[in-house]
């Protein structure tokens, strides 16, 4: 850890930078990522992406030991101006999360601030919950508790060679990292080079040709060329399950049909 004078932080995983995340992150100068390497809805430093403030990243492995006194003590030391420490309601910490938002009170000599529950409407806002709503691909609820549009990263692959030949063109991608959605076909905007376009994505097995898995999107009304590197994907809104069709010309109409509707979406 650097030398520093910061003198506020907030602690904890920060799995999505949601509502209540920005509830803690909203007080502070810098914040305290807990990394767990896996699983979340934003993973890794992408999750600086999402804040204004410094982040540090402390990996579960190297402090899981650390009994709570010495979490506590290690706060002190990597952060010597250290004044005040942000957490939320359910906050526990040190070996087998011994310590709990009472005990940091008693163990820190600065400010502790303890974030209460926070709701959108009456929803409680919890990474578990859009996790869930991802599944369902409820995104008009995911982006509401986010406070933002879900967006996942990958890598442009080659694919079939049936879209541009058979059907329409796609970006094939490789993802990782990332919470998936239900299978089909959605409503998105795809970020290429500096600019979000207007898209049609899918996700799930290709059940109409090879049966492979894969993450594919359509730029709507623009020809991008052939494209190298990673895109980003926005989820706007669910728009059919995925379907196997008799041919490809069938699959083909409703491609068609797919992109007006998302046009209007």
């Amino acid at each position: 850890m650097y030398k520093n004078n910061i003198k506020s932080i907030a602690i904890g995983s920060f799995d999505g930078i949601h509502l209540g995340h920005k509830a803690l992150i909203d007080q502070v100068e810098a914040v305290v990522i807990i990394e767990r390497n896996g699983g979340y809805l934003t993973p890794g430093y992408k999750r600086t992406l999402c804040v204004e403030q410094l982040c540090f990243f402390y990996h579960f492995e190297q402090i899981r030991g650390l009994r709570a006194k010495e979490f506590v003590l290690k706060l002190k030391t990597d952060f010597p101006q250290l004044e005040k420490i942000v957490v939320g309601y359910d906050f526990g910490f040190g070996y087998k999360k011994e310590g709990c938002t009472q005990m940091l009170k008693a163990l820190f000599e600065g400010e502790v601030v303890i974030v209460k529950e926070v709701k959108s409407e009456t929803v409680s806002v919890h990474s578990q919950t859009i996790k869930a709503e991802i599944a369902k691909g409820n995104f008009a609820l995911v982006n509401r508790l986010l406070d933002r549009p879900y967006a996942i990263e990958g890598k442009i692959i080659s694919g079939q060679g049936l879209g541009k030949k058979k059907l329409v063109p796609t970006l094939n991608l490789n993802v990782y990292d990332y919470k998936f959605p239900k299978e089909g076909v959605y409503a998105t905007r795809t970020k290429v080079g500096n600019e979000w376009l207007k898209s049609v994505s899918f996700i799930g097995f290709r059940v109409t040709t090879d049966g492979s898995f894969a993450i594919e999107t359509h730029i709507i009304e623009r020809d991008i060329g052939v494209l190298k590197g990673k895109v980003w994907i926005e989820f706007v809104t669910f728009m059919r399950e995925n379907k196997k069709f008799d041919d490809l010309d069938t699959l083909k109409k409703q491609i068609n049909l797919d992109i007006i509707q998302a046009k209007t979406l």
